[in-house]
């Protein structure tokens, strides 16, 4: 079964020019659940057991629990609560799921979207039905959308050719961008490719060739494709034109990344997965403190990166990519353990992002049908002790000077769609300055749901005045001076009004238990500048229609992505 899997679409397709020994093989991938015929073996009591790791931030809390090495070390917290592991990194899935059917080891590591494509082969037999027990991270920056020239925002990508890993972390990110720009994967052409990365048959190769448009990517990748996350210049392996579209920076609620476990297991060793659980809850914390005060002087921190670098990156030298690898990542901790699994009011919740990837995963022909992500329901207050992270709070991630200086300064360069990802508009009537819950909840939903997915995000709330007074004024002919006050009392209004607008989003998050970053939004007031009906001759169009003259009267949200602005984000 490895070799079938990592051939990665059993039964691949060769589309590059035949002769070339560097270029891309595209390859078909097939449902798992299609192809997979391995048998299932029952787990037996083993000495050491072996718990997977992958090539990411959230494992270095892993290894650490484990005493910075590959068996569990004397005085670890692993080893203080009475487990015996052997951590055995594999970053192919393929050979994750053998180990998995074959209770070489009863767990599997992975991005839920990972874990969701084989997810049919596990349910086949009730004994290797996944249970998600852990939840270590969400990606805030690993993971990467790299364009081409020409493709300014997620709607262009229609008709577009992206490349991706097969098999791989992405596919769930990808249908959840598009989704959210009035596309789907079947607006784009999907071209799978075997590797993540290091070598020609990546989608950093990928996208060097001239019928991709797009690719998704891990960081470094994105990175030198992009000239250090620029404009690609064309020069060291960049690509002219190429630029991040948006990172997990900017999307950082939409991979996450877990452990789940075998059922069968499960059943008959709980206390033990809920120890190991809880030992990474506390490798969490004491992680957390170590990278605060990082210092290569530091012994335990030698240690840990060292440690982490040897076993993530096959070399104890390998220290800044490490520590990059950390800062990619946010830990969910208890308090994101508890949202994920408990909260039903979470807009990023397992049930939510488990429909996401059913969604993404049977509209890539992946999956052929919906499955029940299930979870250990373990009892937190018991979990959680003397933890500190259980009732942690988020402080402001954006500096809102900062933002307000850049939604300014792109308002009057007439930038005001610079990075824009996604927008959309609430309409009010004549007169309106109150927008209620019972008005606008579907619209307050989307703008929740919005900020709770792209979490590093600046999204503008812009309002904009009915011209119709301003117009008729002028016709009569008012004074200048007066015309002049007339679009200041226009922009004030419209200004309150988003703002009106703001504070009732904001209201609503918190009456569903959802608690949005208020630094996240920016308030914009257009006055009569930028009218539906268009402008002419320096002033807004007067409108043909009533359709025309209400369409004016609205308040516009933009997603924007600020990557590129660095000092707009707060340290954390």
């Amino acid at each position: 079964m490895q070799t079938l899997l990592r051939a990665a679409a059993l039964g691949a397709v060769l589309i590059a020019a035949a002769g070339d020994a560097n270029a891309v093989n595209y390859l078909q991938a097939p449902a798992l659940a299609a192809v997979v015929k391995t048998g299932v073996t029952a787990c037996t009591g083993k000495e050491a057991l072996q718990l997977p790791i992958i090539t990411w931030g959230g494992d270095i809390a892993t290894v650490f629990a484990n005493g910075n090495q590959a068996d569990t070390g004397r005085g670890s917290l692993f080893d203080k609560a009475g487990l015996k592991l052997r951590l055995a990194r594999e970053d192919v899935l393929a050979k994750q799921l053998d180990a998995y059917l074959a209770c070489r080891t009863p767990f599997l590591r992975g991005t839920l979207g990972m874990l969701g494509q084989v997810a049919e082969v596990t349910e086949r037999d009730p004994r290797t039905r996944m249970v998600i027990v852990h939840q270590l991270t969400w990606s805030a920056g690993g993971d990467a959308l790299v364009v081409k020239g020409g493709i300014n925002q997620p709607a262009d990508l229609r008709g577009k050719s992206i490349a991706l890993q097969a098999y791989g972390p992405h596919i769930d990110y990808l249908a959840r961008v598009l989704r959210d720009a009035g596309l789907s994967l079947k607006d784009v052409r999907l071209r799978w490719v075997r590797d993540l990365t290091g070598s020609n048959q990546s989608p950093r190769a990928a996208l060097q060739e001239a019928g991709i448009d797009a690719a998704m990517l891990i960081i470094p990748d994105a990175l030198a494709l992009t000239s250090g996350g620029k404009v690609g210049t064309g020069a060291e392996e960049s690509v002219r034109g190429a630029k991040i579209l948006l990172s997990t920076k900017t999307a950082n609620r939409v991979i996450a990344d877990v452990y789940a476990v075998r059922a069968d297991y499960l059943a008959a060793n709980r206390a033990s997965v809920e120890k190991l659980v809880r030992a990474m809850l506390i490798a969490n914390e004491q992680l957390a403190a170590l990278f605060k005060r990082r210092s290569s002087n530091d012994p335990a921190y030698r240690a840990m990166i060292q440690g982490a670098a040897r076993l993530l990156l096959d070399s104890p030298e390998a220290v800044p990519d490490t520590e990059a690898m950390y800062g990619d990542a946010v830990f969910a901790g208890l308090a994101g353990n508890i949202a994920l699994f408990n909260d039903a009011r979470n807009p990023r919740s397992l049930a939510i992002l488990g429909r996401e990837v059913d969604e993404a995963l049977i509209g890539a022909g992946l999956r052929n049908k919906p499955v029940e992500y299930a979870h250990a329901k373990w009892d937190f207050n018991a979990l959680k002790g003397d933890l500190k992270s259980a009732a942690a709070a988020e402080s402001p991630r954006f500096d809102t000077p900062a933002v307000t200086q850049v939604a300014t300064r792109r308002t009057q360069q007439g930038a005001v769609a610079e990075g824009q990802l996604f927008t959309f508009a609430v309409q009010f009537k004549p007169n309106q300055d109150a927008f209620t819950t019972a008005q606008y909840q579907k619209d307050f939903d989307r703008a929740v749901n919005l900020a709770a997915t792209y979490g590093g995000a600046v999204i503008t709330v812009e309002g904009h005045a009915d011209p119709l007074a301003f117009l008729q004024r002028k016709k009569g002919g008012e004074a200048e001076v007066v015309l002049g006050r007339i679009r200041q009392a226009a922009k004030n209004l419209s200004f309150t009004r988003a703002n009106a607008v703001r504070e009732g989003i904001i209201k609503y998050g918190k009456e569903r238990g959802v608690v949005l970053d208020a630094s996240q939004f920016v308030v914009v007031g257009h006055g009569i500048e930028k009218p539906k009906s268009g402008v002419c001759a320096g002033d807004p169009c007067a409108p043909k229609s009533e359709a025309e003259w209400l369409a004016n009267m609205r308040v516009e949200f933009r997603i924007i992505q600020v990557e590129a602005e660095a000092n707009v984000f707060r340290p954390q």
